[in-house]
């Protein structure tokens, strides 16, 4: 069983699971649905992002498991959790990008609240989630027309 402080960095893990997973989803979705001149550029990046994403969420459910707690699952305990809106399949690509954008800028955000107390191995988890997203951010940006 998890001490308190341990329980306060398993429940910022949490947030942070249903937020990435969130954005996986998006991410997924407008990689399917994504359409114009930049299609094939922009169905590939969103392919890489997706990809990476689905990779950290295992990191992620195990370290809070690691922890002493339950990770949660399902889409209600993920909504639950998460700020992460749904996308629009129908929104131009560029829509797309500016809010996928602000969505990884949300998960900077929660990863950097859930690393506060955090143990030195969860503290470089969400240091690596941190990079990612960063860099996830910076390539979606200079996509944008």
């Amino acid at each position: 069983m998890a001490d308190k402080s341990q329980k306060k960095v398993a429940a910022g893990l949490s947030k942070l699971l249903a937020d990435t997973y969130a954005v996986y989803l998006k991410t997924h979705g407008y990689h399917w649905n994504v359409r114009g001149p930049n299609f094939g550029s922009l169905h590939a990046l969103f392919m890489t992002h997706y990809t990476e994403m689905w990779a950290a969420i295992d990191l992620i459910a195990e370290r809070i498991r690691a922890l002493g707690e339950y990770a949660p699952q399902g889409y209600r305990a993920f909504g639950e959790l998460s700020d992460i809106k749904d996308g629009d399949p129908k929104q131009d690509a560029q829509a797309m990008l500016k809010e996928l954008v602000a969505d990884h800028a949300t998960l900077v955000a929660t990863a950097k609240a859930a690393r506060e107390g955090a143990d030195d191995v969860t503290a470089s988890l969400i240091d690596a989630r941190v990079e990612a997203h960063e860099k996830h951010a910076w390539m979606l940006r200079v996509s944008i027309g």
